[in-house]
């Protein structure tokens, strides 16, 4: 197929113009930005992450019984003390169950009451027949005389003899009766322990029915209503969660900080705190705890790893709330009189870090050592205050050789 001549004179016309421009752009040096290099007399990097205000000290409030809601005594932002009845779990049940374990205590009380008067009693009869079995003893003994001596008769000495045996019997007869009585004492008295437990757990059930504050606080969330049924928690089964109280008088925001950054952070580093709902308005506040593993992480798809980072707010935190999000600067690291460079101008040649140096339309590299970044700059040395260095475009820097001709753009 013949290609119109109209095709191909503009198709050699666009060619020569294409190989014009870049002559004259070889001929004019690679059109580069510069910056020079500067002193700055303090520089600062901070560490950034994002969560949400909680407070220092909050408790959830579940029940440890089951039954229904009678009285709810608070409302969600109410200021609560330790110890102050929030709410109550229908007594009934429990009420009865106190009424029949005191019942039984005292009737098993009255029934090792009763033992014991036994084992006394029987302890009373084992010191008489004690006694006789001495008296009768003793009689023994003077009739086995008398009847040695000729002066008492053999039937005598038999009668003395079965009086003996028969006090003897009598002891034995009496010491058995104690251990029994003893075994029924000591049977009534476990009885008794027994009962007064069952009568303080019914007694801690009735107890629970009453639902107080363990700590000082605000009511920061309400989950129930009056008449609402709760359950207390078992194995694999978490219970219902009347309400969280939150202490407000110290507030803490929760971060995540990426893995990359979360070894440049130390205890105590100061932190700046943002608010949305508080827009124009920061808080002061230090790291006071690092998460020492990473944070679970969610979805099917592996992210990048985080760490919960905590940061004591400082000042008048009245008005946060928890559940509010905020954003935190971190300042790891601080230098006074470096010199610095936008980050994007240190570029890596052959393993080296370094910058491209403008002098006379030609761009070097130098190598440079890094130190301290800063949000856009980076402190650097190797390089003389003043010193003009190519700082972009991204992509010039990306494919720029070294020695190049360069040419810088106006106005840049």
């Amino acid at each position: 197929m013949r290609i119109p001549r109209s095709v191909l004179v503009v198709a050699l016309v666009t060619v020569a113009a294409s190989a014009w421009w870049w002559m004259g752009r070889s001929s004019d040096g690679i059109e580069v930005q510069v910056v020079t290099v500067q002193r700055v007399p303090e520089l600062q990097s901070y560490v950034t992450a994002s969560g949400e205000i909680v407070a220092t000290r909050f408790a959830d409030l579940g029940s440890s019984v089951m039954g229904r809601v009678v009285s709810l005594g608070v409302r969600e932002g109410d200021r609560v003390t330790a110890g102050q009845v929030l709410a109550r779990i229908d007594p009934v049940q429990a009420e009865s169950a106190v009424a029949a374990a005191s019942a039984a205590v005292q009737a098993l009380e009255a029934e090792a009451m009763g033992a014991d008067n036994s084992v006394a009693a029987t302890l009373a009869e084992i010191n008489a027949a004690t006694a006789r079995q001495v008296q009768a003893d003793q009689s023994l003994q003077r009739a086995k005389d008398l009847f040695a001596s000729g002066l008492t008769s053999k039937a005598d000495l038999d009668a003395a003899t079965a009086a003996a045996d028969t006090a003897a019997a009598q002891v034995a007869a009496a010491r058995a009766a104690l251990a029994r009585a003893e075994q029924s004492r000591d049977s009534a008295r476990r009885r008794v322990t027994q009962g007064r437990a069952e009568t303080a757990r019914v007694r801690d059930q009735l107890a629970k029915t009453s639902i107080t504050a363990p700590i000082n606080g605000v009511i920061t969330r309400l989950s129930v209503e009056e008449g609402e049924m709760v359950v207390m928690g078992v194995q694999n089964q978490p219970g219902s969660i009347l309400m969280t109280i939150s202490d407000l008088s110290a507030i803490n925001a929760e971060v995540k900080v990426a893995e990359a950054d979360v070894l440049r952070l130390a205890l105590d580093n100061p932190a700046t705190v943002s608010l949305d709902a508080l827009a124009g308005r920061t808080f002061a506040g230090r790291v006071v705890d690092i998460g020492a593993s990473a944070l679970p992480q969610t979805g099917a798809q592996a992210a990048a790893r985080e760490f919960k980072v905590t940061v004591r707010l400082e000042g008048d935190v009245a008005q946060l709330r928890p559940g509010l999000t905020c954003d935190t600067e971190i300042l790891v690291a601080s230098r006074q009189n470096v010199l610095s460079v936008p980050l994007q101008a240190v570029v890596q040649r052959d393993g080296k870090s370094g910058v491209f140096v403008v002098r006379d339309g030609r761009a070097t590299f130098t190598p440079v050592t890094t130190g301290l970044i800063g949000g856009l700059i980076i402190e650097v040395n190797g390089v003389d205050e003043g010193t003009t260095i190519v700082a972009g475009p991204f992509q010039t820097l990306r494919d720029l050789a070294d020695n190049s001709s360069v040419r810088v753009i106006e106005g840049a």
